[in-house]
C-alpha cells in the first residue's frame, strides 16, 4: 500500500540520516588528513603520511583541530546520505520487474542516478568542508620560509600568530567559519560559488555509485542463507566495507582533481586551475601520475567503515523502530 511505502521510505531516510552522523564522527579526522595530504604540492610538503598529518594537526591545533569542517559536513550528511541511499532503492524498486533480482546494469544505472541526485547536498558541503579542513596545512606552509622577502614573511607570519592566539588556525584574514564561508560566496559569486567543482563531483560520485552499489548488493546476496532471508548484520558490515573502499579507491583520482578544484586558498606559490582539464593537465605535468592516488588509503579508510555503518544502520532498523516509537504512531494506533 502506498502508507507502507511512505513509512519504508521515511525509514530508510532516518537509516541513511543516523549512519552518516555516526560515521563521519568516527573517520573525520581521517578525512582531514585525506583533504590536506591531496592537497600537497611536491616541495612543499607539510605531512608525510596521514599519521604524521594528525599528530602535526593536534599538535599545532589541539584534539578538536582534527573536526575542523566537521559541523558542516555533520549538518549536511544527514540529507546527503539520505538522498543517496533512498535514490538507488527508489531506482532499483522501479527498475525491478515481477520480484526478479536486477541485472548488474540496471544495478548501475540505479546506483548512477543516485549519485547524481546527491551532488545537489555533496558540492556545497565539501566545497565548505575543504575550506576549513585545509586552513591548518596553509598556515603551517607559510610559517616555512619558502620564496617571500623578508617583510612579506614578517608580515605573514604576524598574520599566522595572531590567528594561532584568537584560537583559529587560519593562513590569511579570511572567513573562519562555514557560514561566513558560504555567505561571502553567495555575495561575490551567487549560487554558483557554492558549486564551484560541481562537474568534478558528478565525476568522482556517479561512478562511486556505479561501483559501490551493484558491488555491495552482490557481495551482501553471498551471505544470505536463503533467498527470502537477509545476510547477518556482520556480513552485511563487511559487504559495505568491502565495496565502499573498493568503490573509493577507484574515484580517487576524480576525488583529487576536486579537492584542488574545490580549495579557495592557495599557498604563496601553488598553482590555480580553470577547470576539470586544466587541473588535471597540470597535475600530470607537474606532478606526475601518482599525484592522483594521493590520500587513496585515507579515502579507503574513511569510507569502508562509513557505509559498513550504513548497512549495519539499515539491518538493525533503527530508523523502523524511531517510527514505530514515534508519539504520532503511538496516538494513531
Amino acid at each position: 500500500t502506498l502508507a507502507a511505502t511512505m513509512t519504508s521510505q521515511q525509514s530508510k531516510l532516518i537509516n541513511g540520516g543516523l549512519a552518516g552522523i555516526v560515521g563521519v564522527t568516527c573517520v573525520f579526522p581521517i578525512d582531514l588528513a585525506k583533504t590536506r595530504l591531496q592537497n600537497q604540492r611536491q616541495g612543499q610538503q607539510a605531512y608525510k603520511s596521514m599519521m604524521d598529518c594528525l599528530v602535526k594537526t593536534v599538535r599545532s591545533e589541539g584534539y578538536f583541530g582534527m573536526y575542523r569542517g566537521a559541523a558542516v559536513n555533520l549538518t549536511l550528511v544527514t540529507p546527503e546520505k539520505a538522498i543517496k541511499l533512498a535514490a538507488n532503492d527508489f531506482f532499483r524498486h522501479h527498475l525491478a520487474k515481477d520480484g526478479k533480482r536486477l541485472t548488474v546494469f540496471k544495478e548501475m544505472l540505479a546506483g548512477c542516478a543516485a549519485g547524481m541526485c546527491q551532488v545537489v547536498i555533496t558540492t556545497p558541503m565539501e566545497m565548505l568542508k575543504i575550506q576549513l579542513q585545509d586552513a591548518g596545512r596553509l598556515a603551517s606552509q607559510q610559517q616555512k620560509p619558502v620564496i617571500l622577502s623578508h617583510t612579506k614573511l614578517v608580515a605573514t607570519n604576524a598574520v599566522i600568530s595572531r590567528s594561532y592566539n584568537s584560537g583559529t588556525v587560519v593562513s590569511a584574514p579570511r572567513a573562519v567559519s562555514a557560514t561566513q564561508i558560504a555567505r561571502e560566496l553567495l555575495q561575490t559569486q551567487g549560487i554558483k560559488g557554492l558549486y564551484r567543482g560541481l562537474g568534478a563531483t558528478l565525476m568522482r560520485d556517479v561512478p562511486f555509485s556505479i561501483v559501490y552499489f551493484p558491488l555491495f548488493a552482490n557481495l551482501n546476496h553471498l551471505g544470505k542463507p536463503s533467498p527470502e532471508e537477509s545476510s547477518p548484520f556482520y556480513w552485511a558490515f563487511f559487504s559495505g566495507c568491502v565495496a565502499g573502499s573498493t568503490a573509493a579507491v577507484a574515484v580517487n583520482p576524480c576525488d583529487v582533481v576536486k579537492t584542488r578544484l574545490q580549495s579557495l586558498n592557495k599557498g604563496s606559490t601553488e598553482e590555480t586551475y580553470s577547470g576539470v582539464v586544466d587541473c588535471v593537465s597540470k597535475i600530470m605535468r607537474k606532478e606526475g601520475p601518482s599525484a592522483f592516488l594521493k590520500g587513496a588509503g585515507c579515502r579507503a579508510l574513511v569510507i569502508a567503515p562509513l557505509f559498513g555503518i550504513a548497512q549495519v544502520m539499515y539491518f538493525v532498523g533503527v530508523g523502523e523502530y524511531i517510527l514505530d516509537n514515534s508519539p504520532l504512531r503511538i496516538l494513531s494506533a
